[in-house]
């Protein structure tokens, strides 16, 4: 660990948790070893664990940089993750210095580390909500703080629903969302799927409910659910890879076979 959490912050070192799982697979340190232990038994199930962290982060890099070209100054982010520089807030500000950022994640370790997601520009602004995803109400009454909701929001949610099941109510948690932003806002998002290999995706989904977690990898078509009644920006829901390679930040990758996860960018009109 960096030693940088901050007093009276609770982190629960005995069990794996996603956000640590994912900033291992991107070479951080804010990792423990039992992070590590299942990241390593995923890399077994598929070898490909590193990639598909990586490639999901340029597609992040890729989807802010087009939105803050067309327009977009507020960003939503949702499940943010331990902070990977460049962060979301990085990209959007080299476009547009004064846009505005709210980060939002319920995991400890993420709050211990919030300073790094709150360096804005002087003239744009960055905020910080501990909340859980499964709490939109209190997420977008802590976000009206600081962001405007009669202008459009980007709402990114990436690499996040893929650890919430049906049960949880996903779907009704992106459309509760999506009916507060105004129109000309944007839904963006990434999740990985088992559409490509089927049997090692239900053994990572059994190596997650082993260990009391979800991870639920849904089809092409499940994702593009997610999507009902906005406008796709081209090329629609994509293997997170090919979406936009030319706005850069694309992640070259051995083989031939595709890295497992979609992605999307799509307008409220």
């Amino acid at each position: 660990m960096t030693g940088h959490e901050s007093p009276g912050i609770d982190i629960d070192t005995t069990k794996p948790h996603p956000a640590r799982m994912y900033d291992w697979f991107l070479g951080g340190k804010d990792n423990y070893p039992v992070d590590e232990e299942m990241a390593r038994q995923l890399l077994a199930v598929d070898a490909r664990g590193r990639d598909m962290a990586r490639v999901n982060r340029a597609f992040m890099h890729r989807a802010t940089r087009w939105l803050a070209e067309n327009g977009i100054r507020q960003f939503l982010d949702i499940g943010t993750g331990i902070p990977t520089e460049p962060n979301l807030h990085q990209i959007a500000q080299r476009t547009a210095p004064d846009a505005r950022i709210v980060y939002c994640d319920n995991d400890p370790i993420v709050l211990a580390h919030a300073a790094a997601l709150l360096r804005s520009t002087p003239q744009g602004a960055t905020e910080y909500v501990q909340a859980d995803a499964r709490k939109p109400e209190a997420i977008l009454e802590a976000a009206g703080r600081v962001l405007d909701f009669g202008r459009p929001i980007a709402l990114s949610m990436l690499a996040l629903l893929h650890f919430l099941d049906d049960e949880d109510g996903a779907a009704e948690l992106v459309g509760r969302l999506v009916e507060r932003l105004p129109s000309g806002s944007y839904l963006v998002l990434s999740h990985t799927t088992g559409d490509f290999d089927p049997e090692g995706a239900a053994q990572a989904s059994a190596m997650y409910r082993a260990r009391g977690m979800t991870l639920r990898l849904r089809s092409h078509a499940e994702i593009t659910t997610f999507f009902d009644g906005l406008e796709l920006v081209e090329p629609g829901v994509s293997l997170s890879a090919d979406w936009h390679p030319e706005l850069g930040e694309v992640i070259e990758v051995p083989g031939d076979e595709p890295i497992p996860g979609y992605a999307g960018v799509a307008r409220k009109v």
